[in-house]
């Protein structure tokens, strides 16, 4: 396009040896009409080409992507592959970036948890010919293998375990109804409601974000309801701990003011006091199975699309209990 040799074009791009103004601005100029990016390790590619996995998850601080990223490393290195891991903390721009550097590094295939809904930015990886696998979150997206779980039915199950225990003003702390995990499990919490002929009071459902700053807002502002919760059924492990931080400066027992029953099973969990009662998820599964998935998609890109949803399960421990008498 340039109108160039080779060498030419590797002179410029390297900015090494000497090449003419006139003939750079050529080069440069067909290089950002072809969006041309350099792979950056294409000599040692050429020998091992295709034996890393890129991984993109929204925060490396959260045990339940940590104990994800550890099914996938261990599933990947059995076929001799290697893991690239990037934290996108929850940022589009940021999502961005790192596309670009799986690109230029030459990864095999990309398994990621997305931070939005913007399904844009994996539309434009998908040009690129890189197999994606998408974990925990739906996106809708041609050619891409899916891993989630049963959230609906798991919160619905919690709302199950605390009527059955007696409790009928039950709160959630909920997550972002943007994402298709919050909305799910905001949506199993309704039905659970309704399951058990209880009313949804929208006073009794705030947003935490998937955040514990904000879920410690949250439980502070519904406890100081008029008639507050005796139960709260949290949408995630990071929620807990800030329901937890909440109940803790109020002087709330748990659970003999209030119970809890948390989304994910961490292990902290068991070292509270209580212990807490939660809906678990096969974290470890869903990492592994995304990556066997990844390994079946490069070795034969157009086998069918598979979308493998797994089985949370209700852990009873000592956090949540009858409702005592007011």
């Amino acid at each position: 396009m340039a109108g160039v040799s080779t060498a030419t074009v590797s002179r410029v791009l390297s900015q090494s040896g000497r090449v003419s103004p006139e003939l750079e601005t050529l080069v440069r100029n067909a290089a950002k009409a072809l969006n041309y990016q350099p792979n950056r390790a294409a000599r040692a590619l050429r020998a091992r080409q295709g034996t890393t996995v890129g991984v993109l998850i929204p925060d490396i601080q959260n045990l339940f992507f940590t104990a994800i990223v550890r099914g996938i490393d261990d599933e990947i290195q059995k076929h001799g592959y290697t893991v690239l891991l990037a934290n996108s903390d929850g940022s589009t721009d940021r999502e961005r970036v790192y596309l670009n550097t799986f690109r230029a590094e030459g990864v095999a295939g990309l398994l990621v948890v997305p931070s939005q809904d913007d399904e844009r930015i994996y539309r434009d990886f998908l040009r690129t010919g890189v197999p994606l696998v998408v974990l925990d979150r739906t996106v809708h997206l041609p050619n891409v293998d899916l891993v989630s779980v049963t959230n609906a039915e798991g919160s619905a199950q919690a709302v199950a375990h605390l009527v059955e225990l007696g409790h009928r003003r039950i709160a959630m702390i909920a997550g972002l109804e943007a994402h298709n995990v919050g909305a799910e499990r905001r949506r199993g919490f309704i039905a659970g409601l309704d399951a058990a002929g209880l009313p949804v009071d929208p006073a009794l459902i705030r947003d935490g974000g998937f955040e514990r700053e904000a879920a410690r807002r949250a439980t502070h502002e519904l406890l100081g309801l008029t008639y507050p919760p005796t139960a709260i059924f949290s949408a995630n492990n990071t929620m807990s701990l800030g329901v937890l931080q909440a109940l803790h400066e109020r002087g709330h027992r748990c659970p003999d003011d209030v119970s809890l029953v948390g989304f994910d099973d961490m292990p902290w969990q068991v070292a509270t006091q209580p212990p807490l009662t939660c809906i678990a998820q096969p974290t470890y599964d869903i990492g592994a199975t995304a990556a066997r998935l990844l390994i079946a998609r490069i070795a034969d890109p157009t086998r069918p699309v598979h979308r493998v949803v797994l089985e949370t399960s209700l852990i009873v421990r000592s956090s949540s209990a009858p409702p005592r008498a007011r």
